[in-house]
């Protein structure tokens, strides 16, 4: 079915999850319309790796995330819980009965987002009970949908989004998304938040087996799977979750690749003590345990700190954000996300889950961090060199992992993508016989350009990198951010997306193992071991007993151990 593709399955836990993996799933989705519309050739990514075939009940071949998505009752506004691509009920009605028919409309708890209301129209047409969607690669499902010349841009405001599926622009299979009933996303009553309430719901039968039977469903179709990447929560009871369900893969999938990715929104509130509390608590509890059932573990986040103690969220000098709106923040994560894992979605010479973690996780350091640049700062006409040699060293790289910056420590390890730079740019054009400004400008190709830059910055480092023409996509209903250039005398209109038409940005992303996570992770045991539990009890009560605080501060000193050297700075 995927023509030889490496497939993974992806997991979405959590709220926080749901929005990253919604810009996730819609630049992926953009990525898709430029291979299907004719306007590129089959790109450098393959999309099987995520995308699965099917069918609907009218016998329309479809292209869906190969996903599960597990969210808390309350989450989907007018989203329906099985999807809208595969069934209509008009149509299903008017088949099994032939007599009249009285329709009886209920008001909608929650009304459609206008921007997905504007995005239904541009996006497919109904023709005779059947909703068309766009065409699949390789010129599988129905012909593309012509839209209308120069369509109006689909902008979401931040005030028109309250949750993750008012911008979702994907269409999801029906066994995608699970809720959890006992729970509710909003109010103050009956919520997820604490580790052991996370856990507990995969002690339940009837989540376990409903887990269980749409990993069957997905796997079971799969003729090279990979492995599975989950995006969980990390601040809440999913992480909890998470740990049960990365522990089932574990078991059940030995030898497959886990690649966990632990998410926490922004800055947290100093006036909510309870709230940062269970948040710490949550987060540590998490990051251990998926470590145990991980190939390794990336916390992302746009905070400044994992702890207790504020700290201002992560700058990024070409971007400008706000930090309290999830919108923006998990835009911004979901784009380094789609940069980072791009080894094992390569159409050729792929790196998989399983080679990544052994190149990044080694002797234990299944803990990693993120860096990004987010635009990088190359410009068309531009040598890549020029670029390089312009931007420095790794210290303009923006940590994502809320673990501190790790300027001046020790990298053991890395995989660096860079993507969104042409092919024409990727080594010097200086005439023959003019001196070279760098070594970086003998390279005769754009890979040993980065592999030179990455071997200067970080000598005696294993480096993974790769190159790719092709950018990431930041079509609406990606935020409208601010971005203005590093290189002003270059770009005096402040801009680095190529052009409105374009809609896509260069991006350099990193996934590094650094000595900075035994400061990171010792930090969080102090933290832990000067709280006093005894005034959190509801924590305890939630299914976490003082003895498994006690283990849990062992486990998380021998992580922190792993990371720990003599001398800690860079060679």
């Amino acid at each position: 079915m995927a023509g030889g593709a490496r497939e993974v399955l992806t997991l979405q836990l959590g709220h926080f999850a749901g929005f990253v993996g919604a810009h996730w799933w819609n630049q992926q989705d953009a990525a898709l319309s430029r291979t299907t519309d004719g306007t590129e050739r089959p790109g450098e990514l393959c999309p099987d790796v995520l995308y699965r075939t099917g069918r609907t009940l009218h016998g329309q071949e479809t292209y869906t995330p190969r996903l599960i998505l597990m969210d808390l009752k309350g989450s989907l506004s007018s989203l329906k819980e099985e999807g809208g691509l595969y069934r209509d009920n008009q149509l299903d009605a008017a088949i099994a009965w032939q007599g009249k028919l009285t329709t009886h409309k209920e008001e909608e708890v929650y009304p459609k987002n206008p921007y997905l209301q504007d995005f239904r129209s541009a996006e497919g047409v109904l023709s005779n009970g059947v909703w068309r969607v766009k065409s699949i690669p390789n010129g599988k499902g129905p012909p593309p949908v012509t839209s209308a010349p120069n369509p109006k841009p689909l902008i979401p405001t931040a005030g028109s989004i309250r949750v993750w599926s008012d911008f979702l622009r994907v269409h999801l299979h029906p066994r995608s998304i699970c809720l959890i009933q006992k729970y509710n996303h909003d109010g103050e009553t009956e919520r997820l938040e604490a580790f052991g309430q996370g856990e507990s719901i995969l002690k339940e039968p009837r989540y376990l087996e409903e887990l269980e039977d749409r990993l069957h469903f997905y796997v079971e179709e799969c003729d090279y799977l990979q492995g599975f990447q989950i995006l969980c929560d990390l601040h809440d009871g999913f992480s909890g979750l998470g740990t049960k369900a990365a522990e089932l893969l574990q078991d059940e999938y030995s030898g497959r690749g886990v690649v966990t990715w632990g998410l926490l929104p922004g800055p947290c509130n100093p006036g909510e003590p309870q709230k940062n509390i269970y948040r710490l608590l949550n987060t540590v509890f998490g990051l251990v345990h998926l470590t145990a059932h991980s190939s390794f573990v990336c916390p992302l986040s746009l905070r400044g700190s994992l702890g207790l103690q504020p700290q201002p969220p992560v700058n990024f000098p070409s971007l400008h954000y706000d930090a309290s709106l999830p919108l923006h923040c998990s835009a911004i994560l979901a784009t380094a996300l789609d940069t980072v894992t791009v080894p094992y979605r390569l159409r050729s010479s792929p790196v998989s889950m399983s080679r990544l973690a052994d190149v990044l996780a080694s002797s234990g350091k299944k803990v990693v961090t993120a860096e990004a640049i987010v635009p990088f700062p190359w410009l068309p006409g531009q040598s890549l060199p020029d670029t390089l040699v312009q931007l420095g060293g790794t210290s303009q790289w923006t940590p994502l992992s809320a673990c501190g910056d790790p300027s001046g420590t020790r990298c053991f390890a890395q995989s660096v993508v860079l993507r969104g730079v042409d092919k024409a740019s990727h080594t010097s054009q200086l005439p023959p016989g003019t001196p070279l400004p760098s070594p970086l400008h003998a390279c005769t190709t754009g890979e040993e350009v980065l592999a030179q830059y990455l071997q200067e910055q970080q000598p005696r480092v294993l480096s993974s990198s790769h190159l790719l023409l092709a950018p990431c996509r930041v079509a609406p209903p990606y935020p409208h951010f601010s971005w203005s250039s590093c290189q002003q005398e270059h770009d005096p209109l402040g801009t680095l997306v190529s052009s409105t038409a374009e809609q896509s940005i260069p991006v350099l992303g990193a996934l590094r193992s650094t000595s900075s996570l035994h400061q990171t992770l010792g930090g969080l045991a102090k933290e832990l071991t000067q709280l006093d539990l005894r005034r959190w009890a509801s924590f305890l009560d939630a299914g976490v007993e003082q003895d498994d605080v006690e283990e849990l501060l062992q486990e998380l000193h021998s992580l922190a151990q792993c990371y720990w050297e003599s001398g800690s700075l860079t060679d």
